[in-house]
């Protein structure tokens, strides 16, 4: 496709406009967040607890979401803990996406008895779900950020490899690859050269949405207490922590509630407008 063309289903869809400038300012704001924010993400103030959000009546330098059971700064949390999850969701997802891609490529085009291991595999691996199987890994091998990104990471990437798969399967019946094959083309030539560029879209795609479900999911890690360790900010954590305390200081569980809420909503737009956009099949609403 042109990239005109791409450009003008840009920036005439609505999701992905949306999904864009939410993703953009969330992550801008991460990557800011020592300069919004002058305290402790992590440091005590018990004489400072459970102050009520004073909004930007003192600036940035007052308690803008006010603070928690153990008086720290909330707003300051909010954004260190954006950064974690990120790190997370993106390193997580890559994995995701490599693995899948690798799998579903090989299953796809090499069929028969790789296609049928690599599919029971995949079989397998959702019908046991990835919550009871992230709890048994960092039960066993501790809880960590590394460990916490290949437990999602190396559970994830099934329906990536069956897309991909079926995917690869059309392509590897068109008339160009029977020619390849004809003319004595080898594997590594058609697969990496012939039939992955048709499969990239869908690879960004289903990447792009692969990062809303891992924010999510290391956020039901971080609830339960796996994965992302105490002190250390977590909206999974801070949620968990709020909850105790949700009738008489909500603002606690409330607000990394509606940070988690707008950041899935937000990347979620943005993977249902890059289908939209990169799918020729699909109508662009103008």
């Amino acid at each position: 496709m042109h990239p005109k063309i791409i450009l003008n289903r840009m920036l005439h869809n609505p999701f992905f406009v949306i999904g864009l400038i939410a993703a953009s300012i969330i992550i801008i704001f991460t990557i800011i967040a020592p300069i919004l924010s002058t305290y402790d993400p992590i440091k005590n103030s018990l004489s400072e607890k459970f102050k009520p959000p004073a909004y930007l009546t003192d600036g940035i330098d007052g308690h803008i979401f006010g603070t928690d059971n153990l008086g720290r700064d909330i707003w300051t949390r909010l954004f260190y803990g954006a950064r974690t999850s990120f790190y997370i969701s993106f390193f997580a997802s890559a994995i995701c996406i490599v693995v899948g891609t690798v799998l579903g490529m090989a299953a796809g085009y090499f069929g028969r008895a790789v296609d049928t291991v690599i599919m029971r595999a995949c079989d397998v691996l959702v019908a046991f779900p990835t919550l009871i199987f992230g709890i048994v890994v960092l039960a066993l091998y501790g809880s960590s950020v590394i460990n916490l990104i290949f437990v999602i990471g190396f559970t994830s990437w099934m329906n990536i490899c069956k897309v991909i798969r079926n995917n690869v399967r059309i392509a590897g019946k068109m008339d160009y690859i029977n020619a390849s094959r004809a003319l004595g083309a080898k594997s590594g030539h058609i697969i990496f050269l012939q039939i992955l560029p048709n499969v990239t879209t869908n690879i960004i795609i289903l990447g792009s949405q692969k990062i809303t479900y891992t924010i999510l999911l290391q956020a039901n890690f971080a609830f339960l207490g796996l994965g992302i360790l105490p002190p250390a900010p977590s909206w999974g954590h801070m949620i968990a922590s709020g909850r105790s305390f949700l009738t008489v200081y909500p603002w606690m569980a409330f607000v990394p509630g509606v940070a988690l809420m707008i950041a899935a909503i937000a990347f979620n737009f943005l993977g249902d407008g890059l289908r939209d956009v990169l799918d020729p099949k699909r109508t662009v609403v103008k």
